[in-house]
């Protein structure tokens, strides 16, 4: 690995480390195991701090050494991690992120504002610091370049020590300074995780000044290390270096006892012996894998020696931790253990293989429509096998870019909990159907709508703490996330349990805005609705938060955009829920066709409820609407005919095809019921894409176009056209 590589991957690996850093300091409350939550946090800061130092990356070594001498002392039980520390400890934690960001060349270039908010940082966590760790420090932070990369403190010891101390060998191959790195620099990061109580030089391959390269690197050392930190931590020293230098680490003695009881606690019942001994903490997962491959060339040679024998001649541990470990794995199960195994895929050949998948559908569609009009046996049959195979793919494909939803709900954690601190509210954020799956270009286009809701729940939503009081209700506020399937497509609900709408003052205040007209007589979801309107707003104050009228109409612009829906249920003082809905898939869905005239419609399969037969026993109304009644249902409908002026010879037989959409129910009234259809969704040109009622649209096998309907804002039109005499005709209906 050189050093660009190996730059871009400390980038990439500090990101990681630190969202796994926030994830642990949020959910550390409700943790299981709160000992390794902590130890979790400090290894993220820890491994930070330490790839900064290969990189000399100073200003980030010292910042983050000021953060690990903290976690180090709530490691050993000095104090406990409290609301108020973690608070701490996630600005740190924006702040060493923020740091990262701004590395330029081999400097982190920070504005003077940002040095002003290191320094509060660093005071806040001096309060947590004893004399002893405020010492180290500030030495660490005072030293100046010269002093850092050309000492390495050492102290002497006699021999008695040795027991309680590792015993490192490491030989540095001759390339490691072209390569970039200097020698140096890992032992003085080494010395960051305890003592360097001796440490010789090797110089045993240096070669006569007349055959020496000034490039090259001749040295080893052998270090005498005092240190609380594991195997695998020490190993981690030398990452980068790793495939060019000779490394081995002995434990010291007197961790003997350690290992074993760590052994004897290992619940697994199916691990190997080199398994166990990397759980115990006496072999790195690296060395497991080179006394792995040794073996397996030894044996190619005709001789095989055991893993047990290797690691104790070697002198990576002593007889008796491999004799527990031998133990504990005779104790076991001897089943194989399944690995799962994942590949990452670049987004873009993702897409390009789901295009390529859409032609074939409809490449297939075409093929079975011709066979069908050969009238030949074989022919159809094959065809009918081609495309059962093609659905198969398509199946599969589609599987490959659904995601969980999960990961996008966590990050709202910190989000509750920041803005209700900021707003001095206590509120609490539950997540339910965090594993179900959604379009993976879905899931990234909701996140900010998500965004926007979830904080206009926290700041208008729950009420105050004196106001919740007044109201008999709980001091914490509730916001809670949701997803789940229904009909085809996935509904995601954002609730709380606060002070829900007030109609008469949104009412008042879109009047006063001019958004509806006095004499208007709106619904109740109609008033709901008018929160969406852009400019819309109750706040009395204006925050960084609210107040502004910018933020929901996004909302509905960004959802609508989705081929989406935005509902509102709303109860004053009790509560509110916005649901969105949205089509699990923006490329290929199952469809059920129609035809109207010479024109074809396509809708989702999955809302289509039942497929009737439209005459005068249904009772069409008479007053100039379009409902009849179904099995003691009142089913509102529209004439696609009508609806997108088709016009024609009327067909002798309407059939109605009823649609189910979240709650609403309508029909569609067409000419020919054609089945069902595999649909590839084609966006339509900008000329069209904001037609009312239109989704997109499809090729057939034919070559003909087919309009793919957006059935929510249909039966939305419905709704609003046909409401009220609806309403009288149900009334009717429940009476008879």
């Amino acid at each position: 690995m050189n050093m660009e590589q190996a730059f871009q991957t400390f980038l990439a690996e500090s990101s990681e480390l630190l969202q796994d850093m926030e994830d642990k300091l949020l959910g550390f409350d409700s943790c299981d195991d709160c000992a390794e939550s902590v130890n979790s946090i400090f290894r993220a800061v820890h491994t930070i701090k330490g790839s900064a130092g290969l990189f000399g990356l100073d200003e980030i070594v010292a910042f983050t050494h000021v953060v690990e001498s903290v976690l180090d002392d709530v490691r050993s039980g000095s104090f406990v991690l409290d609301e108020q520390l973690i608070n701490l400890l996630l600005q740190c934690k924006d702040y060493i992120g923020k740091m990262v960001d701004s590395i330029d060349g081999e400097a982190v270039l920070m504005a003077p504002e940002d040095l002003t908010v290191q320094a509060v940082l660093e005071q806040a966590l001096g309060v947590y610091l004893n004399t002893e760790h405020s010492t180290a420090a500030t030495a660490l932070v005072g030293i100046d370049d010269a002093d850092t990369y050309q000492s390495v403190s050492v102290i002497e010891s006699d021999s008695a020590m040795a027991n309680e101390n590792w015993h490192i060998s490491v030989y540095f191959g001759t390339d490691v300074l072209r390569n970039g790195m200097d020698p140096l620099s890992f032992i003085r990061y080494l010395a960051t995780l305890g003592s360097i109580v001796h440490i010789e030089t090797v110089t045993d391959a240096l070669p006569g000044i007349e055959d020496m390269d000034a490039e090259s690197c001749y040295l080893g050392y052998e270090i005498n290390f005092h240190s609380s930190a594991s195997k695998s931590q020490i190993e981690e020293v030398f990452e980068f270096v790793r495939e060019d230098c000779q490394l081995k680490i002995l434990p010291p003695y007197a961790k003997v006892s350690e290992f074993i009881d760590v052994i004897d606690t290992i619940q697994n019942d199916e691990l190997r012996l080199g398994e166990i001994l990397v759980r115990c903490g006496t072999l790195t997962q690296r060395e497991l894998d080179n006394l792995l491959e040794m073996q397996h060339a030894v044996k190619e040679g005709g001789t095989h020696r055991l893993i047990g024998e290797i690691v104790v001649e070697d002198g990576l541990a002593s007889s008796e931790v491999v004799t527990a470990a031998l133990h504990k794995q005779a104790q076991g199960k001897k089943a194989k253990e399944k690995q799962a195994q994942t590949v990452r895929v670049d987004a873009e050949k993702l897409d390009h293989l789901i295009n390529l998948i859409g032609e074939l559908v409809i490449a297939g569609a075409g093929v079975e429509s011709e066979a069908h009009l050969t009238g030949i046996g074989n022919l159809m049959e094959s065809a009918q096998t081609m495309t059962r195979l093609v659905e198969e793919v398509r199946e599969s494909a589609l599987n490959l870019r659904m995601v969980q939803i999960g990961e996008t709900f966590n990050r709202f954690f910190r989000v509750v909990r920041d803005v209700s601190k900021e707003l001095g509210k206590d509120i609490d954020l539950h997540i339910d159907g965090a594993d179900t799956e959604l379009d993976k270009t879905v899931i990234e286009k909701i996140s900010d709508p998500l965004m926007h809701l979830v904080r206009n729940s926290i700041d208008h939503g729950i009420e105050s703490p004196a106001l919740r009081a007044q109201r008999n209700k709980p001091a914490t506020g509730n916001v809670k996330l949701n997803a789940y399937h229904e009909s085809g497509t996935i509904v995601i609900e954002v609730s709380d349990d606060g002070g829900g709408l007030n109609r008469e003052k949104i009412l008042q205040k879109a009047i006063a805005n001019g958004l509806v007209s006095a004499e208007a007589e709106l619904s109740v979801q109609d008033i709901n609705k008018l929160i969406f309107e852009a400019g819309f707003s109750t706040a009395e104050a204006i925050s960084n938060i609210s107040g502004r009228g910018v933020g929901m109409d996004v909302v509905r612009r960004n959802i609508e955009a989705l081929r989406g829906t935005v509902e509102i249920d709303s109860e004053y003082t009790v509560g509110t829920t916005i649901r969105i809905r949205l089509p699990l898939t923006l490329a290929i869905i199952d469809g059920f066709m129609m035809k109207v005239g010479d024109a074809f419609y396509v809708v989702p399969l999955d809302i289509v409820e039942e497929c009737i037969e439209l005459n005068t026993n249904h009772n069409v109304g008479h007053d100039g609407r379009s409902y009849i009644n179904l099995r003691g249902e009142v089913l509102p409908f529209i004439r696609l005919g009508d609806y997108f002026s088709k016009t024609g010879g009327s067909a002798k037989r309407e059939n109605i095809v009823v649609i189910k959409y979240g709650s609403l129910k309508a029909g569609f009234v067409v000419d020919e019921l054609m089945g069902e259809f595999q649909t590839v969704i084609k966006p339509l040109g900008p000329l069209f894409e904001r037609v009312p009622g239109i989704s997109g649209s499809t090729i057939l096998g034919s070559g003909e176009v087919a309009l793919i309907l957006d059935a929510s804002s249909l039966i939305h039109l419905v709704m609003q056209r046909d409401g009220k005499a609806i309403s009288a005709a149900a009334k009717q209906s429940a009476l008879h």
